[in-house]
């Protein structure tokens, strides 16, 4: 299967080099390119695209409205956005992630971080970067996230419908943990891990794991270790 690529990027510069090193790989690419948010929901639908690379300070709509308007939209349910940032500790990341983006990455990574990036969020079985993004959701929600009883007791409700497995499994995807590694720690199968994994996400309405972790920490299932 070719994995289909947007770039959203103010940059022209910047959609350049990254188009030439997703084409040059055998299974992506390039579908289109946006230099603001609104062409890059626009683009996303026409293009068919399943994974969007997207900047967040553009001109008109940013990468953030325009994040929120792909998640929101039932036409793109497939649509997996990953949030390119010049700096990895941003705000608009945490925002970004609770608005349905499924990970970020940083500007300076390397070639085939970016590449291996598409490819994970692609196939929507790993949170991008678990460790950097845990901890920087981590650190956010620990002193940035605004008080809301009603949120706070919908998110409770929603935690309610999970089973006592369930819940032992969203623990560990919140801890940035593959199938895998949480089939032996939990002495499943990967099967049984992923099973559980696809019931928590539709019991809490979540697009993929980066939602499950986002909705980890907000309901204080999970609570933040700020260093």
């Amino acid at each position: 299967m070719t994995i289909r690529v947007l770039l959203a990027d103010d940059q022209a510069l910047l959609r350049s080099a990254f188009r030439v090193l997703v084409d040059s790989e055998p299974d992506m690419e390039v579908v289109g390119e946006a230099s603001d948010g609104a062409e890059a929901v626009r683009l996303a639908k026409e293009q068919r695209a399943d994974v969007v690379l997207m900047d967040i300070r553009m001109p008109g709509t940013d990468g953030l409205a325009a994040t929120r308007m792909i998640s929101a939209d039932p036409d793109l349910a497939d649509v997996r956005v990953v949030i390119l940032t010049t700096f990895e500790v941003d705000d608009y990341v945490v925002q970004s992630l609770r608005a349905g983006a499924s990970g970020f990455l940083g500007k300076g990574s390397e070639p085939e971080e970016l590449l291996n990036a598409i490819r994970i969020a692609a196939g929507g079985q790993a949170l991008l970067s678990p460790a950097a993004t845990t901890g920087l959701i981590a650190r956010f929600l620990a002193t940035d996230h605004p008080a809301d009883g009603d949120s706070d007791r919908a998110r409770g409700e929603r935690l309610d419908s999970l089973t006592v497995r369930e819940r032992e499994v969203l623990v560990q995807v919140a801890g940035g943990h593959s199938n895998d590694e949480i089939a032996e720690r939990l002495e499943v199968s990967p099967l049984t891990v992923k099973t559980h994994v696809n019931r928590a996400m539709a019991k809490l309405g979540a697009r993929d794991r980066a939602q499950l972790v986002v909705t980890a920490y907000e309901s204080g299932l999970v609570r933040p270790r700020v260093e």
